[in-house]
């Protein structure tokens, strides 16, 4: 049976779970308060860094969920992300509007990836 690898584990949750292969993120958000661009900057640069933590990167994404706060932010999140996706990478996605855990927040982003 595979391990199971948490990272940045707390009371409550860990930023990441490792098993069998598969990379596990909890959704990651910018600081509250700043732009749509802003927080989707910050939340895919915390997939980044956790990915790297984990061993893997971008390229390794399977899917992703984005919960936006206002689904009138979509354009604005999409530029964010199409300028950070790696080219001939892109996963499966899903994007919906969804309250979020405090009115500061705009955006959240999940993703699941394969290990190197």
């Amino acid at each position: 049976m595979s391990d199971i690898t948490r990272l940045e584990t707390g009371a409550r949750m860990s930023e990441a779970v490792v098993y069998n292969g598969l990379i596990f993120l909890a959704g990651q958000i910018g600081a509250p308060g700043t732009s749509v661009r802003e927080q989707t900057e910050a939340a895919l640069a915390e997939v980044d860094r956790l990915l790297a933590a984990a061993g893997s990167d971008k390229t390794r994404i399977l899917s992703a969920q984005i919960w936006l706060a206002d689904i009138a932010d979509f354009a604005e999140m999409n530029a964010v992300w199409d300028a950070w996706v790696a080219p001939g990478h892109t996963p499966a996605r899903a994007t919906g509007e969804s309250k979020l855990a405090a009115p500061d927040y705009k955006v959240e982003v999940i993703v699941v990836a394969a290990a190197k």
